[in-house]
């Protein structure tokens, strides 16, 4: 059997021009924030209720594309949506304005995610599926490095002038939505009863769900509860004295480790199983937030960054093919839509509670408690979350 078909690669493809256009921002938007005069806790806000309006829509629309049983115009849509978002934010530069533009993008994230996970999911088996979700994420990650680094080679020759990257940031954005046009969606031609769906639907579905899915995703929201935004990394290098450009190195360098590791890691979890190759990552994140909250050193910074794109690489996917495996057919789309939509909430709480904490305490105490609250987490998945579905061990 094909592993890698058609359908997986363009989506692979979309995702990785969407990145290119988002990740060519993303190092950006903190510095370029705090250049327009936001402070910390309020970048941290703003990063919460853009993950929040991600959050409260995913489980939502995930839901919404079962019920119509059509995954791709949930795709384009959402796609669209945050590649307008991208010159938006250059406009203007009041608050409510730069709070719009972001929520618009992460409400496109929202649109898109659970039904793209379903397609991908579909395109796949229980054996397969962690090379499946790691192709795809390798892809992604790809063009988080080819966006930071096309954002570098700008800053160089035009430093400090943000607002253009956000104008030129919409072309990949274009060329991703083109993509979409290219896939064709396998629908079920069986006359399918259109079921209404209800906005706080998918937490019906958190109810009815698998018990197994039920503990696999209380360990995944109290990890999201404390892992903040990765804007609070790239402020660390910020803060420990560096320039611009070896803050987005930095960043190119984590991403270029996540993408080459995604693939053969999902490969690896396909043969040992999941939940080994998710705890290991789970490990690598506690090691690198301790050592950021000792280390100013460059060179010691560069490695934790290594070992973050390791634990990136080991969770990410890995999460969603588990939850792939664990739940109905069906239901996927609500499954994962459901755990990304409290994920994104989780988000919310865990980016303005670091924002505070850094202002209060310093970047120290953030990093050193998300650390321990990592082991406690650890210790749930290895006493509580029990092997389910196939592959999962």
């Amino acid at each position: 059997m094909k592993i890698i078909t058609r359908t997986v690669w363009l989506l692979s493809l979309v995702s990785l021009f969407t990145d290119v256009s988002s990740e060519m921002l993303y190092p950006v938007i903190p510095i370029y924030l705090q250049s327009i005069n936001f402070s910390i806790v309020f970048i941290g806000i703003l990063e919460g209720i853009a993950e929040a309006t991600a959050g409260l829509t995913k489980g939502y629309f995930g839901k919404m594309s079962d019920n119509m049983g059509k995954r791709l115009p949930f795709v384009r849509l959402g796609y669209s949506l945050s590649a307008l978002s991208k010159p938006m934010m250059a406009l203007f530069t009041f608050p409510l304005w730069i709070f719009s533009a972001r929520s618009l993008d992460r409400l496109g994230k929202g649109i898109r995610t659970g039904a793209r996970d379903a397609m991908l999911s579909g395109e796949a088996t229980p054996e397969t599926r962690g090379r499946v979700f790691g192709l795809h994420r390798s892809m992604d990650t790809l063009g988080a490095i080819l966006g930071p680094s096309l954002a570098l080679a700008y800053l160089f020759f035009f430093p400090k002038e943000y607002k253009t990257l956000f104008y030129i940031a919409f072309i990949p954005g274009v060329v991703s939505i083109a993509f979409t046009f290219l896939i064709k969606e396998n629908v079920n031609t069986e006359k399918k009863k259109l079921v209404k769906t209800r906005f706080f639907d998918f937490i019906r579905y958190w109810q009815t769900s698998p018990a197994h899915y039920r503990k696999l995703v209380s360990g995944l929201l109290l990890f999201a509860l404390f892992n903040s935004s990765d804007m609070f990394l790239i402020l660390k290098i910020k803060s420990s004295g560096f320039s611009d450009s070896a803050a987005i190195g930095v960043y190119i360098f984590y991403n270029l480790i996540y993408a080459l590791f995604s693939y053969p890691l999902g490969g690896i979890a396909d043969r040992i199983g999941l939940k080994k190759v998710f705890i290991t990552g789970l490990i690598l994140f506690a090691v690198v937030y301790f050592g950021m909250a000792f280390n100013n050193n460059i060179y010691i910074l560069f490695f934790l960054f290594l070992l973050y794109g390791i634990y990136a690489a080991a969770t990410d996917g890995i999460s969603k093919a588990w939850i792939s495996n664990i739940t109905d057919k069906k239901d996927t789309g609500t499954a994962i839509g459901t755990y990304t939509g409290f994920q994104s909430i989780c988000s919310l709480i865990a980016s303005t509670l670091a924002g505070l904490i850094w202002y209060k305490f310093g970047a120290g105490a953030l990093f050193i408690s998300t650390g321990i609250v990592t082991i406690s987490v650890l210790v749930y998945f290895l006493v509580i979350v029990k092997s389910g579905g196939k592959n999962t061990n």
